[in-house]
Formats: structure tokens, C-alpha cells, sequence
């Protein structure tokens, strides 16, 4: 009976072993926030941190951050779009950097909501700019073809949404429900940690950007949030969305990394194959980092290409 008990105990605990280790990693509450800048909404679907950037009379963008990285990422475009006199909000996705981590199916339509919600709880009203950068492009572009007439224009950087291989692994986290979650929760931080290690010799606007984007797996919720997006909001691309879009009238913007790898450029074939009318520029030389290593050339080409 013991040997039994013995052998159940030497399977169940490596199975365990990644759920329990989430269990004890600590939540994004209290004396965690308290080196958050900007401020909290309390949302239904729980606490999003934002922050305004720029001034207070400017023309308004709203700015989505991608799978992993949270609003910081939006900073050194933020910043410049502020000195071009635009007033710019960004926040966090539930799942990553200070908001919080709810649950449910992290599709496109769960962040729809969460922005929703964002602008009405700020009193945002009249027409605004949307900026999506990376799974963020997806999400506003989501947003747009819900809600195309409080647009101005949306904006894509090197987005989600026009088909691209997940890769072998990526597969397998999002093809196999119980297997493909165990298999995230075990090796989802090594993998996360090499992806943005290859990152730490690159020229970037923020400073400590790898050590704060490993920081996110520090808390409690991200891991599950990321799994989420990738089975939800990442496994298919969005050619009915574009047509939509583009039946709309509505000024499209894309902006792509010619040596991005994880979002790449074939997408603007895509793009233009669903809507012909959308303008897309390409940045040379740049990969899919290109918000913090290429945010000059960014808002060089939003300072001539935003409608205002």
C-alpha cells in the first residue's frame, strides 16, 4: 500500500509541481502598486492601471501594449508623441504589469471590454486615435470595427492578427487543453527568459527593459494570462476584421520591422490583400522590439502621418 502511495505521489508531483509554484508566487496588490506611476481604475473586470502622458488640451491616443510587455513599453513614443502636443493614455492589459489578473478567456473580445470600460469610466469622449503594437494591434483592431465611428484612425506597429506560425511548442500550448497548459506552466519561464536575454545587447529607449520584462514573471496570474491570449487571441488571424474595417472608411495605418521575427513582414501582403486602402510603412533595420529601439523613426513617421 505504502509503495503505492509511494509511486501515485512520484507521478502527481511533477504534474503539481508548476501549478502549486504559481499558487505561491505573490499578487499584484497593496505594497505591490506602490511604485506604480500614474493611477488605478476600479473596472468590472478589475483594477487597470493607466497613466495620461502629454498635454491636456492635445488630440487623443490611446495606446495597446502586446502579449507580454506592459505600458511602459508605450513610453519613449508616448513621450515623443507629447512633444508633438498629442495627449496619450496607456495602460495595462488585465495580466501583466499592475493590473489585475481575472480570470477567463483572454480573447480579443475580453480587452474590447476592458478598453471600453477604461474610456468610459475616464469620460473619454469624442474621437481618438488607437495605436495597437504587436497582439495590441489585434485588440484595436477588434476595437475599431466595434466601435469605427470614435475613431479618427487606427494605427498598427508591427501587429497580431495577419497569420503567423507559433512554432512547434507554441502549437502544442494552445492545440492540447490539459497537456498544453502543463506544459506552458513548466517551461514558459525559461523560454520567456531566453526570448528577451537575446534582447539585452540592443540599443533601447528604456532602460533595464529585459530585467523589467522578466520581472513580470515574478507575480502570480501572468503566466495563465499569456496562455490565455495565445490559445485565445493569437491562434487565428483576423482577415474578416480588416475587410470590415475596411468597408468602413476608416484611415488605417501599419507600420512594420522589416527583420521582425515574431511578427513578419509577410503580414503587409496580407494586410493589403484585405484592405487595399490601409498605408503601411516599413522600418529598416528594425525587429519586433521596435517601440523601444526604433521609437524615433516611429514618431517621425506618426508626426506626418496621424490624422489630427
Amino acid at each position: 500500500m505504502i509503495w503505492w502511495a509511494l509511486a501515485i505521489l512520484a507521478v502527481a508531483a511533477p504534474i503539481a509541481a508548476p501549478f502549486l509554484a504559481e499558487l505561491l508566487r505573490p499578487a499584484m496588490r497593496g505594497a505591490a502598486r506602490a511604485s506604480a506611476p500614474g493611477q488605478f481604475a476600479d473596472l468590472p473586470g478589475g483594477q487597470t492601471h493607466y497613466q495620461w502622458i502629454g498635454p491636456a488640451d492635445g488630440p487623443l491616443i490611446v495606446c495597446v501594449h502586446g502579449l507580454t510587455t506592459p505600458s511602459y513599453v508605450w513610453h519613449p513614443i508616448a513621450d515623443g508623441l507629447a512633444r508633438l502636443g498629442f495627449r496619450v493614455l496607456i495602460y495595462d492589459l488585465y495580466g501583466r504589469g499592475f493590473s489585475d489578473r481575472p480570470r477567463g478567456a483572454q480573447d480579443t473580445a475580453f480587452f474590447v471590454s476592458q478598453l471600453e470600460d477604461l474610456l468610459d469610466v475616464l469620460g473619454v469622449e469624442g474621437r481618438i486615435t488607437l495605436i495597437g503594437y504587436s497582439m495590441g494591434g489585434a485588440i484595436a483592431s477588434a476595437f475599431a470595427l466595434k466601435h469605427g465611428a470614435r475613431l479618427r484612425q487606427l494605427v498598427l506597429l508591427a501587429p497580431a492578427g495577419m497569420g503567423h506560425d507559433l512554432g512547434p511548442v507554441a502549437r502544442l500550448v494552445v492545440d492540447y487543453d490539459r497537456f498544453g497548459r502543463w506544459l506552458f506552466m513548466l517551461a514558459y519561464g525559461h523560454s520567456f527568459r531566453s526570448a528577451t536575454e537575446s534582447e539585452r545587447g540592443l540599443d533601447s529607449s528604456i532602460d533595464n527593459v529585459v530585467d523589467r520584462q522578466q520581472e513580470e514573471l515574478r507575480w502570480r496570474g501572468f503566466r495563465p494570462a499569456v496562455l490565455s491570449s495565445l490559445r485565445h487571441a493569437l491562434s487565428g488571424d483576423m482577415g474578416d476584421t480588416h475587410r470590415a474595417i475596411a468597408a468602413c472608411d476608416l484611415p488605417v495605418l501599419a507600420i512594420w520591422a522589416r527583420e521582425d521575427e515574431v511578427i513578419p513582414i509577410s503580414g503587409l501582403g496580407r494586410l493589403a490583400e484585405w484592405n487595399r486602402n490601409a498605408r503601411q510603412e516599413v522600418i529598416e533595420g528594425a525587429g519586433h522590439a521596435i517601440a523601444y529601439t526604433h521609437d524615433r523613426e516611429v514618431v517621425d513617421l506618426l508626426d506626418i502621418l496621424l490624422v489630427r
